[in-house]
């Protein structure tokens, strides 16, 4: 599983929400870096709205080529699979990035999205890197 290496926050507001954006490297295709944005909650937020212990489930990815890129020993099946994930609650919630390969149109797909245990999460974000021009097989 990868490790994300955060490389950005912006505030929001004055109750200390913000924008935290991370860089997360895949594990198993040398080359293809994503950058995930998401949304975390301040103190003064938690404590005026209850819900103390869980953040948003909204989240944004762009995922690019960044070096020559070699695929390694990948899950090609069509439900893919986890490449990063990080709670975002106590216990039911995590935020996950998974990869899906496209072989028929030589594309990594990249889905960013929230699981949680009940009532699932319609949020969700893609990015795709394109394979052509080059040996990643």
């Amino acid at each position: 599983m990868a490790r994300a290496e955060q490389v950005g926050e912006v505030g929001v507001d004055w109750t200390g929400n913000d924008i935290i954006i991370e860089a997360v490297a895949d594990p198993d295709v040398a080359g293809v870096t994503c950058h995930v944005a998401y949304f975390e909650r301040g103190l003064v937020d938690r404590l005026t709205k209850g819900n103390w212990f869980e953040d948003p489930s909204n989240a944004s990815i762009a995922c690019r080529q960044t070096g020559p890129i070699e695929i390694g020993d990948i899950d090609r099946d069509d439900d893919g699979e986890d490449v990063f994930r990080a709670s975002r609650s106590i216990i039911l919630k995590s935020l996950r990035v998974k990869r899906i390969y496209d072989e028929a149109n030589r594309t990594l797909i990249y889905l960013v999205h929230a699981r949680e245990v009940a009532d699932g999460s319609a949020k969700l974000a893609i990015s795709t890197v394109p394979l052509y021009g080059s040996d990643a097989e």
